[in-house]
């Protein structure tokens, strides 16, 4: 897995603590602790899996003695019926933890499987689908993740990775007496050495500003596709465009075949669906030990 485990074992502590893990009166009050057995996590639909391992980590956290087997790696399609994973051990510790493993496989299996959808409707186009910072608080790092298992890429994780200028900083600045122009020469000025400067455009004029002061990606916001279309063509060699603003599955590709190099979407990560994952006690393998 291609994340901290420092920083996921935090997000799951956080998590964990917020079900009250070590309190399940439901549990406590109605199994032996004696009582061991094995659980699958199941896939109800169609999709893509992200979250497998951080998943598997809140088993253990909850119960270090549990036996896990991670059958089906992060990225990889899944159709109704197929087991994700095992798990084995005490019955207490695996339904402790259910909801919480749940919570974190099936939203983030939304996100690739939505984020797979998009890159599958650009196919053969030379695009690239981003996420933005639309994400749920706290969950970044994972949310930016499952794009990735779903064929797309990241935008800026957080306000350190790039600059980039958007209407309120244009407005502010404007009412200073700034052009667009003094905006971004300021910002090339500026940048911390090996940040990329990009500017969100409103028209193609802007756009043209824009590049001419040095921006080093276009951001045509809302435009209509012949507007982008415009706008890359206008662009001179090394300056990349990204559309943003009102795509959808429907219009993607007709983004896509303007010839911009990005296309980000918030959707990705604020208007997913979660994958339907369950998980069932395989009941010939309960007993008492």
């Amino acid at each position: 897995m291609e994340l901290p485990e420092d920083q996921i074992r935090s997000i799951i502590d956080l998590a964990l603590a917020e079900d009250r893990v070590s309190e399940d009166v439901t549990s406590d009050t109605l199994l032996p602790a004696e009582l061991q057995g094995k659980a699958s996590i199941i896939a109800k639909t169609e999709g893509i899996v992200a979250g497998g391992e951080v998943a598997m980590m809140v088993f253990v956290r909850v119960d270090p003695s549990l036996q896990i087997e991670l059958l089906i790696e992060d990225g990889s399609k899944v159709k109704p019926g197929d087991i994700i994973a095992t798990i084995s051990g005490s019955v207490t510790g695996i339904l402790r933890a259910e909801r919480v493993a749940l919570n974190f496989l099936q939203r983030l299996s939304g996100i690739a499987t939505l984020t797979a959808q998009y890159v599958a409707e650009t196919q053969g186009l030379n695009v690239a689908i981003l996420d933005t910072r639309k994400t749920t608080p706290g969950l970044r790092l994972l949310e930016k993740y499952a794009v990735r298992m779903g064929g797309g890429k990241n935008h800026r994780m957080h306000l350190r990775d790039g600059i980039l200028i958007k209407d309120n900083h244009l407005a502010a600045l404007r009412s200073l007496g700034m052009s667009l122009k003094d905006i971004v020469t300021r910002a090339k000025e500026k940048a911390p050495k090996g940040l990329k400067v990009e500017v969100e455009v409103n028209t193609i004029q802007e756009a043209l500003d824009a590049a001419e002061a040095g921006a080093d990606i276009i951001m045509p916001d809302n435009m209509s596709p012949e507007e982008m279309r415009q706008v890359v063509d206008s662009m001179p060699s090394g300056v990349e465009t990204e559309a943003s603003g009102g795509v959808t599955l429907k219009n993607v590709r007709e983004v896509a075949e303007t010839g911009v190099n990005f296309i980000s979407v918030g959707a990705l990560t604020h208007s997913y669906q979660a994958l339907d994952i369950s998980l069932e006690l395989e009941l010939q393998t309960l007993k008492l030990i």
